[in-house]
């Protein structure tokens, strides 16, 4: 067994799996990596099973000692990694040996970075996971919902492993150089056909005012022009437009039903790019077909 000593943290680092299924009726949301093909990539690195708990560190700020030689796998942001000082690059496999600390200091490309370990990072299963939801104290190193801590234990397997990289090819763009796809839901039909037009046509910008729960994007007004909404499901991803036109974008810490209108829901590939993104970025939205989302999702995952 390995263990690491957690140094620094912050709120926005926190460990998560692939998530909560199977417990929406009872009003408990899903949770999990937001970014889930660099957990996927973090995993794969290590052998691991695809959707082994990882930390998801946000933006920084997060520290380990290495209480005993361990294998250790990064991928997603560059966040200014550095062992003893000297810098870490994503997207591979490392030894961390006893003594030595893993910083991460400041997004350099892209908000979210993941830390794998052998087998995954050890910790208590609550209703099939261990994804950290915070404000339904469910998930997390001890089953209640806290993000990790300074002064805590990460234990993980001891196993050693070789040492590889993701190929550059494999190695997903945090650029949004490209639309996001969405899925057009139910009520696509109710919205103005200007607003249709803005929605596909105009660039959106990231609010601060974002965390796991969802992003709002601002820009031109969307106008709902359909009658009152009974609440309903709401999956990941979707684009509710609340009163005030601006489009909210529901992430994996999303409550699970709601009432305002939707365009539609972002594909799993588009919503793991947003999770990428900081504050001030402006992002395009693009319109596709399910059976088209369902096929990249597919094929994108044969790469593993």
């Amino acid at each position: 067994m390995s263990r690491l000593l957690i140094e620094a943290s912050t709120p926005l680092c926190q460990l998560q799996d692939a998530g909560r299924f199977g417990v929406r009726h009872l009003g408990v949301t899903q949770g999990g990596a937001a970014d889930w093909r660099s957990m996927a990539w973090a995993n794969w690195l290590l052998g691991n099973g695809l959707d082994r708990p990882v930390i998801e560190i946000t933006l920084g700020g997060f520290a380990v000692v290495a209480q005993q030689d361990c294998v250790l796998a990064l991928a997603g942001a560059d966040l200014g990694a550095r062992i003893d000082g000297e810098p870490l690059l994503p997207w591979r496999s490392f030894t961390l040996r006893r003594g030595q600390t893993l910083q991460f200091t400041q997004p350099l490309n892209g908000a979210r970075a993941y830390l794998a370990a052998p087998c995954g990072f050890a910790a208590a299963q609550v209703l099939g996971s261990c994804s950290t939801v915070v404000r339904e104290e469910l998930g997390g190193l001890e089953g209640r919902g806290l993000p990790l801590a300074k002064g805590a234990l990460l234990d993980c397997d001891d196993a050693t492993l070789p040492l590889r990289e993701v190929p550059p090819e494999h190695r997903p763009d945090l650029a949004l150089k490209a639309p996001l796809d969405l899925v057009l839901g139910a009520q696509i039909g109710e919205f103005s056909g200007q607003s249709l037009f803005d929605a596909f046509n105009s660039a959106w910008t990231l609010d601060s005012r974002a965390d796991r729960m969802g992003i709002r994007l601002l820009g031109t007004p969307l106008q709902y022009q359909g009658r009152p909404m009974i609440s309903e499901g709401i999956p990941l991803g979707a684009v509710q437009v609340p009163p005030d036109g601006q489009p909210i974008v529901l992430l994996n810490d999303r409550q699970t039903i709601g009432g305002y209108p939707r365009l539609g829901a972002l594909t799993p590939l588009a919503l793991a790019r947003l999770a990428q993104c900081l504050p001030g970025a402006q992002v395009r939205l693009r319109p596709v077909v399910q059976e088209t989302a369902h096929r990249e999702h597919v094929e994108y995952l044969r790469r593993f």
